[in-house]
């Protein structure tokens, strides 16, 4: 009997993880799509991005159920415990990056009928950067790669970075002309939310670490350099 639950409880791990995976995928795809739209202020792709929200509600609740379903069971390993409590976590982070996908497409829509709008140019590497950090965050969760976990984790300052230089140059703008305030404060929402995924891929990063090191390196606590993430890998 405990094999047989044993095998059961095996594959409905590897269920989850399959779910979580394509929560991912599609939650990636509409925060490349809503970055694409503010770039070029494409009110077309913008609009696009809100086709999949439903969708990313309804699988952020089917892993929630599974993922509680499991631990109710009781019969999980350690690791299946941290894989489980990751996977609540990270579903959690997903389902908000849908959220903000969604709110930089509003910001696009909302840029759209005023004219002479120029998209700031730093922007264009800040939302590269953002780009990068949710592409390592998720190739982390697929591969379980503590390195490129590691990876996301030096790189927020980065990001932090480029919201305060962006900030700045938005706000001198608007003291210099007044028709610029409406457009420059979409675009300074619109860096806040870019920020708050990169702040998501972050917590993701470190869901990964726990989940398969079980290291707990949330509020600045000591985290592997990327040496030291490089020779946990080779261990897996």
């Amino acid at each position: 009997m405990a094999t047989t639950a044993s095998g059961a409880d095996a594959v409905y791990q590897s269920a989850l993880v399959n779910y979580l995976v394509a929560m991912a995928r599609t939650v990636e795809s509409s925060v490349n799509r809503s970055l694409e739209a503010l770039l070029q202020l494409d009110e077309k792709q913008a609009s696009q991005v809100f086709l999949n929200e439903p969708r990313i509600n309804e699988m952020e609740i089917l892993i929630d159920e599974q993922a509680i379903r499991q631990l109710r069971g009781g019969r999980l390993s350690d690791e299946e415990v941290r894989l489980t409590v990751a996977t609540l976590k990270i579903n959690n982070d997903l389902e908000r990056i849908g959220d903000l996908a969604v709110n930089i497409s509003q910001r696009v829509l909302s840029l759209s009928p005023i004219t002479g709008v120029a998209v700031p140019i730093e922007l264009q590497p800040m939302a590269v950067a953002v780009r990068a950090m949710l592409a390592k965050s998720l190739g982390a969760l697929i591969y379980r790669n503590v390195v490129l976990a590691n990876e996301v984790l030096a790189s927020d300052d980065m990001v932090d970075r480029y919201r305060d230089l962006l900030f700045e140059n938005l706000l001198k703008g608007m003291r210099a002309d007044s028709t610029r305030v409406a457009p420059n404060l979409h675009f300074i929402l619109a860096t806040r939310y870019l920020e708050r995924i990169a702040d998501h891929a972050t917590n993701i990063a470190e869901d990964i670490l726990f989940w398969v090191r079980g290291l707990d390196v949330r509020h600045g606590r000591a985290r592997p350099d990327n040496r030291e993430g490089a020779l946990l890998s080779e261990a897996l």
